[in-house]
């Protein structure tokens, strides 16, 4: 597997390791377990054959593990087989993980050519001074850092893992999936997974009213509509919501529907002062994915200049403030009910 100065792409791990083009060794690491655990699991199916596993797959987990046993088990070759799996999960867990892990350096090197090393290190990310890392970069290893996502980076992984199962997905349904289920991705496709059994095998597209019947989010009660209808200065609209977000509490926190009303607001603020206001330069102003994410911009710029924009930011402030019980001791809804009159009323 040729090597890259960034390391290979998930989905370039996974392609490689369906062609059975092995690394002899992986390095696995970082916050968001979902690809980690993606791609143990095609090694643990790739690399040995189901009959050979019980000689040729041998797995230690960081706690447990003497690091001397690990390189042991890699330096010896399998048992009537072409090739052995050796693993070490939960790397993070060992005694002195870090310091520890650096005495794999020398076998990384040279590594045995019929073993599949692979170190499993989840929660953060092994520094690229150690000498294991070092040595890494120099090697044939494949390093994969599975950092955690953003908010806002979320909605590519849903599309292409409905994608990915055959469904496609309403970009309404995406946004409400970002901002009721979020992280962790495995949560987040669980979620998916339990709608496409919902759905039937004559569905093939996930809707917002397929949400609504089966995760208990409200299509039309939501942050995302609670978005437009600021956007669009629709007072009556977003009261309703707020109440029945008061309604339900644990679905609907204060504190994430203010995160949302605070980016779209900041926002709107660098789309009004954003010279050229075609399509093309405010996607890149705001960093977004596509033009068709610029609507509630475009709507929020026919009600809200440059000034209204920022004095709703700074309403904002005073919400996360006041929401803390500072300086006020009202629930974190009534807050929100004032939030709104104050953004619709600012000159």
């Amino acid at each position: 597997m040729a090597k890259k100065s960034a390391g290979p792409t998930f989905r370039e791990i996974m392609t490689a390791i369906r062609k059975r083009d092995f690394a002899p060794v992986y390095i696995l690491m970082g916050e968001e377990s979902y690809y980690i655990d993606q791609i143990v699991k095609a090694l643990e199916n790739g690399v040995v054959d189901e009959a050979d596993r019980d000689f040729n797959s041998i797995v230690y987990y960081g706690a447990d593990a003497e690091i001397g046993k690990v390189i042991g088990s890699a330096q010896q070759y399998p048992v009537m087989a072409d090739r052995q799996l050796v693993m070490l999960k939960e790397a993070q867990t060992m005694s002195q993980a870090k310091s520890q892990l650096d005495k794999l350096a020398s076998y990384v090197g040279r590594p045995n050519n019929m073993t599949v090393l692979v170190v499993v290190y989840k929660g953060d990310a092994l520094p690229a001074t150690s000498a294991l890392m070092k040595r890494a970069k120099d090697s044939d290893c494949v390093v994969f850092r599975s950092d955690k996502l953003k908010d806002y980076q979320l909605s590519g992984p849903i599309s292409d893992y409905c994608a990915s199962k055959g469904m496609g997905i309403d970009d309404k349904a995406v946004s409400l999936l970002c901002d009721y289920i979020g992280n962790p991705l495995s949560k987040l496709f669980g979620e998916i997974d339990k709608l496409i059994i919902a759905a039937g095998r004559d569905v093939k597209r996930i809707s917002p009213e397929l949400i609504e019947r089966n995760i208990g989010i409200s299509k039309d009660f939501n942050t995302f509509e609670l978005v437009k209808a600021c956007a669009r200065k629709d007072y009556p609209k977003a009261m309703m919501i707020v109440e029945y977000f008061s309604r339900n509490p644990k679905q609907n926190p204060g504190v994430m529907t203010a995160a949302v009303l605070f980016k779209f607001f900041s926002n709107l603020f660098i789309a009004a002062v954003t010279r050229d206001k075609s399509d093309q330069s405010l996607t890149a102003a705001l960093d977004l994915k596509n033009s068709y994410a610029l609507k509630d911009y475009r709507d929020g710029l026919q009600f809200y200049n440059a000034r209204q924009a920022l004095a709703a930011v700074h309403a904002l402030r005073e919400y996360d403030v006041h929401s803390k019980g500072i300086g006020s001791t009202q629930n974190e809804f009534e807050l929100l009910k004032e939030l709104i009159f104050k953004i619709f009323t600012a000159v």
